[in-house]
């Protein structure tokens, strides 16, 4: 699938991609980091532009970032400023140059090309987990676990994500969300209509 459709929105794509940036990227480190010490490496396969290093950074953890397109590595590297490796491949068939300690893929499932072949080589580089987000109403949830279990991610997890990409919520409804997460009739409710699950896939 080509990415050069994202060659004139690689400037400042974080900051256009979300309205509150700041929430929706620290919320997925939050969910990243447990389990993993400091230092440890996390390759963010389809980084774009670095937006979620910034906040694996400020948790003292190592950062690799790999985007197809060129411009979003570009933007990465300014983003970043030396603080981290950037580099331009194919998320499918990008291998690292030793094992990371954790792989992340966020809004870029649909990039994959073979789930199955995709899980396999991801569990042949990651030493602890394969973090990523999923829709529901887009992807059979139990296949993905099975496919999972399959490349070896014997442990998964499915939390639910209710930060609205698009809109900034006030505090108070931000934390009524955050809070239904974690009652489950009331979020599998809200996931049929929109939002999404981040799968934590880990070997133990």
């Amino acid at each position: 699938m080509s990415t050069d459709k994202y060659d004139r929105t690689a400037a400042g794509w974080t900051a256009r991609q979300y309205a509150d940036s700041a929430t929706y990227l620290r919320r997925r480190a939050d969910l990243i980091a447990p389990g993993l010490a400091s230092g440890d490496l996390v390759l963010d396969l389809a980084c774009g532009d670095g937006g979620l290093g910034e906040f694996l950074l400020a948790r003292g953890l190592g950062y690799l970032g790999v985007d197809e397109n060129r411009e979003m590595v570009a933007a990465a590297h300014r983003r970043l400023a030396g603080r981290a490796r950037v580099e331009p491949a194919d998320l499918n068939d990008f291998t690292p140059a030793a094992a990371v300690a954790a792989t992340t893929l966020f809004r870029a499932l649909y990039y994959v090309r073979d789930r199955d072949a995709f899980f396999r080589h991801v569990a042949s580089y990651t030493e602890h987990k394969l973090v990523f987000d999923v829709s529901p109403r887009r992807y059979d949830v139990e296949a993905l676990r099975d496919e999972l279990a399959a490349a070896g991610f014997g442990r998964v997890e499915l939390r639910p994500f209710f930060v609205p990409q698009r809109v900034a919520l006030p505090r108070p409804v931000a934390a009524a969300a955050r809070a239904a997460e974690g009652v489950g009739p009331l979020a599998r409710l809200v996931l049929r209509r929109r939002f999404t699950y981040v799968v934590s896939a880990s070997r133990s």
